[in-house]
């Protein structure tokens, strides 16, 4: 007799909590120990967290670069393959969310704060110091706008595509729970549910939970120094732990609420908040000139696509792509479980043609739009001799945002807006990733009890405090994007997963079709005997 798999969705810790006990207590135990030691060990981690991603980057840069346009092309191939018409969850299921929901919440926790904090910052910093071209010139201007659009747009979003259509696919097509060790079915079979999957988990456990605290971390820094700039309130580690709390606060109650009660609700009225700034400032700035460059931008990004997704720096030598392209490319991989997981976890009954069509194209011509009229609004300004902008981007990158609003109409108004949506944004984030993270320690349960959510959305906040307080938000925030590396490899088995199950499910299809055919054309030949036979019998008839 065959021995029975126990499944790790299935499981229940020692303790009688609805957990896959491995994960959450080990997962739980490193966090603790890890903390500590870059608290204790603060300079010292962070000297050898810069040596790891000094490496990476010098060796195996390239190696990012490769995979990330690899996934790209991949999920492009799917959507338009004979695999695009399968329907995530079967060819009877529909969307849990309306599509406007949908997008709002893909894009809330895709990169609603990162536009924020670096809309303006990005393009201005490529705009003065340029990797291929003379700085402060309309050259430099272009290439600015090409590289933020390169590092924002469709690549980011094809890793989260990627990620997300496997979880959705495995998960509500199969049956399987949902977490990575997931994608792995075709290879590994059963041996899913045993150490090899767990220490699957719980890797992505520690990438999910410290790089969504990091991001808090140094996100609140952001909110405090428009505090500051805006109300003249002190943005001192007080405020920005203050700050953590109410955050955290918030979200804590969203996850308690659920996705559709939750989630759902705050990223759309996010959404509704950012399109509010971003028609305020498209009306009262230089309306003309932000339609014309975003015209511009999207068509010259376009043109020199394929020469800057595959630049590697090769002949230059410099050390410009290190500290932008690949750093995003680490960085949006080693995203990719949360995101991927959210994005699965909301996007049941929709077909592969629709869900990376979606995922990739609106999100991505969304983000060229707000990257145009923010970024190129201020290059604009900067040609024209305006150097306000420039400066304060040299001071202080946080304070960019708000400081590019005072030149406008009800100036305190807009920033106001500004400070809410920041704060917005990283709620979302911080419940979506949550709900994430209980979903990997509870073994891949889409709804896990209330008591475990809220324990994620406390440790996620309290992580981030305890690291301002103590320092080492950057040491983790390098450590994070470290992780890229071997998640890029997943990443690469998880495109040889997904095409062989949908290869699978495809030809089993053809054969069910055929069958029926054959059975039906039996049935008709069967019909047609009968029928003669009958009228052979009764000729008068």
């Amino acid at each position: 007799m065959a021995k029975k798999i126990l499944r790790s969705d299935e499981k229940k810790s020692i303790m009688g909590l609805d957990v896959n006990g491995p994960v959450f207590f080990t997962s739980s135990i490193f966090i603790i120990i890890s903390i500590s030691l870059t608290l204790i060990f603060r300079e010292q981690a962070e000297f050898y967290f810069n040596e790891i991603q000094n490496f990476i980057s010098n060796t195996v840069g390239w190696f990012f670069i490769l995979c990330v346009n690899v996934f790209l092309i991949f999920v492009i191939y799917i959507a338009f393959s004979k695999y695009g018409n399968i329907r995530i969850g079967g060819k009877d299921a529909r969307p849990e969310f309306k599509t406007i929901s949908w997008f709002a919440m893909l894009f809330s926790a895709g990169m609603g704060i990162g536009l924020l904090f670096w809309s303006i910052a990005e393009p201005i910093n490529h705009f003065m110091s340029p990797p291929l071209t003379e700085g402060g010139t309309a050259m430099a201007a272009q290439e600015a706008m090409n590289f933020t659009f390169l590092h924002w747009g469709f690549h980011a979003w094809g890793v989260y595509a990627l990620v997300g259509l496997s979880l959705a696919y495995f998960t509500y097509s199969h049956g399987l729970p949902l977490t990575i060790r997931s994608v792995f079915y075709p290879i590994m079979g059963n041996k899913i549910y045993g150490k090899w999957g767990d220490l699957i988990d719980i890797f992505a456990v520690l990438a999910t939970l410290f790089g969504l605290a990091t991001s808090l971390g140094l996100g609140v820094q952001q909110i405090a120094a428009g505090l500051a700039h805006v109300f003249g309130i002190s943005s001192g580690i007080v405020t920005q732990v203050s700050l953590i709390v109410g955050i955290t606060l918030v979200a804590t109650i969203s996850v308690v609420l659920g996705v559709d009660k939750g989630v759902k609700f705050l990223s759309e009225w996010n959404m509704r908040i950012a399109v509010l700034l971003l028609v305020l400032v498209v009306l009262l700035g230089p309306t003309i000139f932000i339609f014309k460059s975003f015209v511009q931008n999207t068509g010259n990004y376009f043109y020199s696509f394929l020469q800057i997704s595959t630049w590697t720096e090769s002949y230059t030598g410099n050390d410009w792509q290190n500290a932008w392209t690949v750093f995003y490319w680490g960085w949006w991989i080693a995203w990719s479980p949360f995101v991927g997981m959210f994005i699965a976890r909301i996007s049941k009954g929709r077909s592969i043609k629709e869900f990376i069509l979606g995922v990739l194209f609106v999100p991505s011509l969304i983000t060229f739009f707000w990257i145009t009229a923010f970024g190129s609004t201020s290059i604009h300004q900067a040609l024209l001799g305006d150097n306000t902008i420039l400066n304060a981007v040299d001071e202080n990158v946080a304070t960019a945002l708000f400081v590019f609003l005072e030149d406008y109409p009800f100036a305190i108004v807009l920033n106001i807006i500004g400070v809410i949506l920041i704060a917005g944004f990283f709620i979302t984030s911080s419940d979506s990733g949550s709900l994430v993270v209980d979903s990997l320690t509870s073994g891949g349960k889409i709804d896990a009890p209330v008591g475990q959510r809220i324990f994620w959305a406390v440790t996620e906040g309290a992580v981030a405090a305890v690291l301002l307080i103590g320092g080492g938000l950057q040491a983790l925030q390098t450590a994070s994007i470290a992780t890229g590396l071997p998640f890029a490899f997943i990443l690469l088995f998880m495109c040889y997963s997904l095409y062989t199950a949908l290869k699978s499910e495809y030809q089993q299809a053809e054969e069910r079709k055929t069958q029926k055919e054959w059975e039906s054309y039996e049935e008709r030949v069967a019909d047609i005997i009968k029928k003669r036979s009958s009228e052979k019998t009764n000729p008068n008839q």
